[in-house]
């Protein structure tokens, strides 16, 4: 796979099912160079043996929710100015309508039982912000008053100026003749024209206040909104997130989650029943109890939350949950994989769809059930749960010439095993070898395809990566072994696998070999390379370089270097990049966003600045426009040019056929 072939990579997103499970609905999605963005469509596909079809016809058209009769899909598309709004097309496809017209854009939604209202959550801007007044750009707005410890997002932007709130709108008639704008001439004298074109009734808003609010579930009657509650903290961060169902009809409110509950909310569900379950975590008394966070199933009961699933067994923390009659459909997350299993409220388990599975979103009627998946050869297909595949995307990738990495799992020097994978080109080698790093650090690498690795590989590298100690998938203990230790154990069990796997394969040139990570993997890339002088060259990107300066700039300094490195000097020394970075001596790339608010561009230019004056070889690339996501879900240009970037630095300090 060479760096222009992500436009092969079709994701497809998390499906939607009609009531009677005659037919499903979801966006697929890819990167387009030439329009520089990603580009995707919804499409329908009847079941159980239908061939899938196009449904829309829209640029970035995405989260499709049929209606509960079945006949209409709600789904996101971006308005005139890009701003993703509601739209509703006949499940046959059609022209779709307009139903909200949010300034900054909406963020969740719902149909009521009846299918005759739609809830959705927007961000409401305060007056005068945001372009809300033409002509008045950001730079003339007037200053922003902070007094809570967090103020800004990754990818959003400032945020207590902005608060998310739950709204109500009757569905739009898409039987209906549409509404226009007259023009000009035809205009009664003296009647002014329209100011814009009403696609829907006036929204009810629900909800008030600074406090955010995320997800708008209807309840089983259609009398309540269900909602998240965002609270930016005054004076000490809590993940806690209390869970309201607001009256419909905008008469108030009632709590069914409290914050005093220690639950940090991901996903609210409503079965066919009226039961209220919800994903989330137990974040402890502290309410910052994040690492290797224990996500469970919790059902919603009048004495409180409670729960059914045991997490030091089943990781549920990367997935989606869905009713299924009296279970619930959850995603577990284990050794580089995600899969499939339905739950009863008594916590029995059984599994739906396993194997080499990633699985990264679901729906059910009845029994018939359909996932978003993604596999070592494809980067996104649906699939029937019984029957198999509904679509090949993949077929485009596997022209590429991809490979299928070797699964390994070797012993580190305490005895620890470590999981993870070997990727090379053909032939005998030797190949020179590349170490990655993945970030979270509570995330994991995993089967699924991933361009990442393929790129390296078609370019003639052997790629090494696994899930050291910190990493999710492999049980809580695992994931908490690095909290206060961070670049210990993780460290010995990146360097441990990269050793045993040169050892067990001659085609892997030992003697020849860079590092390389992202987010937290360039926090250990970092470590390494402070630490072990034998790399070529090292890639460290949107790394968390410098627990200090985190602090006060990240929109998660509020926790997370408190949390994983601990709040005492000496601590934080011992575990910090930047701390370190005297002792490196290997040439090092780093690369960085703008707009990074995850792990700040300080973090890069302070460390970059610092190699440099210690007389490293070393270079900087910033993407202008782009945020921590840039590899993932940046511009494909800029995606392309980090790619090129990447693979210039390799030629030039890890070239293919040199000798060591």
């Amino acid at each position: 796979m060479r760096a222009r072939d992500i436009e092969t990579l079709v994701s497809v997103g998390r499906p939607t099912i009609a009531p009677d499970g005659g037919f499903a609905v979801f966006a697929a999605s890819r990167p387009d160079i030439t329009a520089n963005r990603a580009v995707g469509q919804l499409w329908r596909v009847d079941l159980p043996d239908g061939t899938p079809r196009r449904l829309t016809r829209g640029t970035a058209d995405a989260a499709p929710i049929v209606s509960p009769d079945g006949s209409r899909i709600a789904f996101v598309r971006g308005d005139a100015k890009g701003k993703g709004q509601v739209f509703v097309v006949d499940a046959q496809g059609g022209e779709p309508v307009q139903a909200t017209d949010a300034p900054l854009g909406i963020g969740e939604f719902s149909w009521s039982p009846d299918g005759a209202r739609l809830a959705f959550t927007a961000r409401v801007p305060e007056p005068g912000r945001y372009g809300i007044i033409d002509g008045l750009d950001s730079s003339a707005e007037a200053p922003r008053r902070i007094t809570g410890v967090r103020w800004h997002e990754n990818g959003a932007g400032y945020i207590g100026d902005r608060p998310s709130h739950v709204f109500v709108i009757d569905a739009p008639d898409i039987t209906g003749e549409p509404a226009y704008e007259p023009a000009p001439a035809l205009q009664p004298e003296g009647v002014e024209p329209p100011k814009k074109i009403v696609v829907a009734a006036d929204a009810v808003r629900l909800t008030e206040g600074a406090a955010s609010h995320f997800g708008a579930v209807f309840s089983a009657d259609g009398a309540e909104v269900i909602t998240v509650v965002d609270e930016i903290e005054p004076e000490h961060r809590d993940l806690s997130t209390p869970v309201l169902a607001v009256r419909a009809d905008g008469g108030g409110s009632r709590e069914l989650v409290a914050r005093g509950a220690r639950l940090s909310v991901h996903e609210v569900v409503v079965a066919d029943d009226g039961t209220v379950a919800v994903l989330g975590d137990d974040v402890g008394e502290s309410g910052v109890d994040f690492v290797a966070p224990p996500t469970a199933l919790w059902v919603i009961e009048e004495s409180g939350a409670r729960r059914v699933t045991d997490p030091a067994l089943h990781d549920l923390g990367e997935g989606h949950l869905t009713p299924l009659g009296d279970e619930f459909l959850v995603q577990v997350r284990a050794r580089g994989r995600n899969r499939l299993v339905r739950v009863t409220r008594k916590g029995e388990i059984s599994e739906v769809l396993g194997g080499d599975v990633d699985i990264t979103g679901h729906a059910a009627a009845g029994e018939r059930i359909v996932a978003a998946l993604a596999t070592p050869e494809s980067f996104g297909e649906l699939v029937l749960a019984g029957r198999g595949p509904l679509t090949d995307f993949g077929r485009a990738s596997r022209a590429t010439g991809i490979v299928t990495p070797a699964e390994v799992e070797f012993s580190g020097r305490d005895g620890y095993p470590v999981h993870g994978w070997v990727a090379k080109p053909a032939g005998e080698g030797p190949f020179p070898v590349i170490l990655q790093i993945h970030g979270g650090p509570y995330a994991q690498y995993g089967i699924h395809l991933f361009d990442e690795t393929q790129v390296l590989v078609d370019a003639g590298y052997a790629v090494v990566y696994c899930n050291p100690r910190g990493a999710a998938g492999y049980g809580l203990e695992h994931g908490r072994s690095i909290r206060g230790a961070m670049g210990t154990v993780d460290f010995a069990d990146v360097i441990d696998f990269l050793d045993a796997a040169v050892t067990a394969d001659p085609a892997l040139d030992g003697a020849r070999v860079g590092v390389m990570g992202g987010s937290y993997g360039g926090y250990l890339t970092a470590w390494v390379i402070a630490h072990d002088h034998r790399f070529a060259g090292a890639i460290v990107e949107r790394g968390f370089l410098d627990p200090v300066s985190f602090q006060g700039t990240s929109d998660i300094g509020s926790f997370f270097g408190d949390e994983y490195v601990g709040t005492e000097p000496e601590a934080i020394e011992r575990q910090s990049p930047m701390a370190n970075v005297g002792e490196v001596r290997t040439p090092t790339l780093v690369i960085h966003s703008e707009l990074d608010y995850r792990c700040p561009l300080e973090q890069a230019t302070r460390y970059y600045s610092a190699l440099k004056r210690n007389g490293v070889d070393a270079e900087m690339l910033v993407f202008p426009g782009e945020n921590h996501e840039l590899s993932r879900a940046g511009q494909p240009r800029h995606r392309v040019q980090r790619f090129e970037a990447i693979l210039d630095w390799w030629a030039r300090k890890l070239p293919i056929g040199a000798t060591a």
